[in-house]
């Protein structure tokens, strides 16, 4: 505890999953952590929930894809605090569009307006609150912004463009004291989750999560409390020599070539899962 003692952390799509569990680890480890995120409600719940437990939390309302919603947010950061530490791109939507000349355009756009350009938006407006004393950048991308997921084109570019962008960022910022670094988790159980294949009360859901368990070497999805630890590592002075680099959480997905034992030594296999 006391890992992140004094500074002022900012968290976009802090509602659930996890932003939501980063932000929780955040105020634990004694930030003062920034909410901002679309949803209100849910936000508001969370933040209370950190406030009943004593830590310090507040929300914005944010649309990371509008510039005048980040400029304004970023302008009312600089009012009351005038300074941040920590930044977590986290904000992020994703849904399956089908092949490329298939996919929506409007979906397309969508996704790379919330998940690239948001980024974009967020450290844009908020690296000048880092430049005087340094900080921390945490980008949240995908074990899809490595390798390419089926019918996902929007998702995967949008998540590979923050991999690199992280890097560019690196570069740019190193001699100012801001270190960027991207976390690209594997499949986590999240509201996101749920959207895109069903909980695991519904048959697509379990039959996804069942299918995860042969494809993934740790045999399970991840804890969003999981992604939480390794932002936590990255945020914190923990990592201060750590600049330019993508962090991969996925369980050691992209750690094979093919899951050929998996495939064709099913029982074999099916022993180790959990």
């Amino acid at each position: 505890m006391g890992r992140l003692a004094g500074k002022i952390a900012v968290i976009t799509g802090a509602a659930t999953g996890i932003g939501a569990a980063t932000a929780k680890v955040f105020a634990y480890e004694g930030a003062t952590v920034i909410f901002a995120d679309v949803k209100e409600r849910e936000v508001r719940e969370t933040v209370e929930a950190i406030q009943s437990e004593g830590g310090k939390a507040e929300s914005f309302q944010l649309d990371v894809s509008s510039e005048e919603s980040v400029k304004f947010f970023a302008s009312e950061l600089k009012k009351k605090y005038g300074t941040i530490d920590v930044l977590f791109n986290n904000a992020g939507v994703d849904e399956q569009g089908g092949k490329v000349h298939e996919y929506p355009v409007e979906l397309f756009d969508r996704i790379i307006a919330v998940d690239l350009r948001g980024t974009f938006l967020c450290s844009k407006y908020l690296i000048p609150l880092m430049l005087e004393k340094g900080g921390s950048i945490i980008n949240n991308a995908s074990m899809s912004g490595q390798a390419a997921d089926h019918d996902r084109s929007g998702y995967n570019a949008a998540k590979g463009g923050i991999i690199n962008f992280t890097k560019g960022m690196a570069i740019d910022y190193a001699r100012h004291g801001i270190r960027v670094n991207s976390l690209s988790p594997g499949t986590i159980e999240t509201p996101l989750i749920d959207e895109l294949v069903g909980s695991r009360q519904d048959e697509m859901g379990a039959k996804f999560r069942e299918a995860n368990k042969w494809v993934t070497p740790l045999g399970r999805l991840g804890r969003p409390n999981e992604m939480a630890t390794v932002a936590l590592f990255l945020a914190s002075d923990d990592s201060s020599y750590v600049t330019g680099e993508d962090i991969t959480a996925d369980g050691g997905i992209m750690a094979y070539t093919w899951p050929g034992k998996m495939l064709v030594e099913e029982e074999e296999w099916k022993k180790g899962t959990k």
